[in-house]
């Protein structure tokens, strides 16, 4: 069965980017092409049944076994070895996309408690849109009574789009709750006053 926003792109969501972005021909609409969850472990990787059970969350959350990532290098401060595991990586493509994407925007991200929006500067110009998600418990997939410690994973939803415009037109047409990051916009202001200033000096 094709998932429902599969189903949704193809029958609105291409229409609607069609007239937003100005675009003529069909294969210039951006798409989601990819979505790359990662969990780091740190210490937690030298046990080997909180391993599994991380492995074990990772895949009810995702609906595939994930790979196991290995450090480039050792880092004493962090008690880093080289070869050593560093996290878990899933990459999904397809069907399992859409139906994680269904379930985080839809589900998971209303669960976290005052959220307000994903901000726009996790967006960079390459088309890639990444944030944090600190309780790895607000996917229904996860029994909190049976996890033995809250975990923080990483999102990266890897599009086609060349800009961050049409990136954030993009999943807004998927519903994700993108809001403007003032704080960033106040930074940058306050950096072009202080230039300002040291110029009339």
């Amino acid at each position: 069965m094709t998932p429902r926003l599969r189903e949704k792109y193809k029958s609105e969501i291409v229409k609607n980017l069609m007239n937003k972005l100005s675009l003529k021909n069909t294969h210039a609409v951006p798409k989601i092409e990819k979505v790359v969850i990662n969990m780091g472990l740190g210490i937690d990787a030298l046990d080997k049944k909180i391993l599994e059970t991380c492995i074990k969350d990772i895949s009810a959350i995702t609906g595939q076994h994930p790979i196991i990532t290995r450090f480039k290098k050792s880092i004493s401060n962090f008690k880093s070895r080289k070869g050593g595991y560093a996290g878990l990586k899933v990459t999904l493509r397809n069907d399992r996309m859409y139906e994680f994407v269904d379930r985080l925007v839809n589900i998971a991200l209303p669960r976290i408690k005052d959220f307000k929006g994903l901000k726009d500067s996790s967006c960079d110009k390459f088309g890639n849109f990444s944030f944090g998600i600190k309780e790895h418990i607000i996917f229904p997939e996860i029994n909190f009574d049976k996890v033995d410690r809250i975990r923080g994973i990483d999102v990266t939803i890897v599009t086609t789009s060349n800009s961050k415009e049409k990136t954030v037109t993009l999943l807004k047409e998927f519903n994700f709750p993108i809001i403007k990051d003032t704080e960033k916009k106040k930074k940058k202001i306050k950096k072009i006053i202080k230039n300002e200033e040291k110029k009339e000096i």
